[in-house]
């Protein structure tokens, strides 16, 4: 017969760090990253991409999340394809904004700052609309609730042209 003792308050607490840890990484994986944890557009060549550079603590990223979400929704299958990267230094921080603002497109993170300074960006959010050739033909510094129907006629264009 085997006796078992019961857990001790550090295995507990083990567990519950390793269950956070865990629950993190759902949220917090790189949707749109390969395994060494870069974005590689190239692979999005024929779609519309919207490149969207994001931070936990940016208050205007917290009205474009469900714009956006609309948006990936709407014309999703019309070949647009949303990413959203992070620019935040702790991955908990990304993971409490997406539970408050979940996103129904491609999250990634740039901890390198590698696509930081190939978009020159400069402001939360930066978007930056390319094309299904790749080019930037659209880039917008912040968000701006009463400009959205620009934003997606720029969308709409960029999916008609061929």
């Amino acid at each position: 017969m085997r006796v078992t003792r019961p857990p001790r308050t550090t295995d507990i607490i083990r567990l519950g760090i390793a269950a956070t840890f865990f629950a993190i990484l759902l949220v917090v994986i790189p949707v749109a990253a390969n395994a060494a944890g870069t974005l590689n557009l190239d692979e999005y060549r024929g779609k519309v991409v919207v490149l969207d550079f994001w931070a936990s603590w940016c208050v205007p990223c917290r009205r474009s999340f469900p714009w956006m979400n609309e948006m990936q929704q709407k014309y999703g299958e019309d070949g647009l394809v949303i990413i959203a990267v992070n620019l935040d230094n702790e991955a908990s921080d990304a993971g409490r904004f997406l539970r408050q603002y979940p996103a129904e497109f491609s999250i990634s993170y740039d901890p390198d700052r590698q696509l930081v300074r190939q978009y020159s960006v400069e402001a939360m959010p930066s978007s930056f609309l390319i094309d299904r050739d790749g080019s930037v033909i659209e880039r917008h510094l912040g968000f701006k609730s009463g400009k959205t129907s620009e934003y997606e006629a720029a969308i709409i264009a960029a999916l008609r042209s061929d």
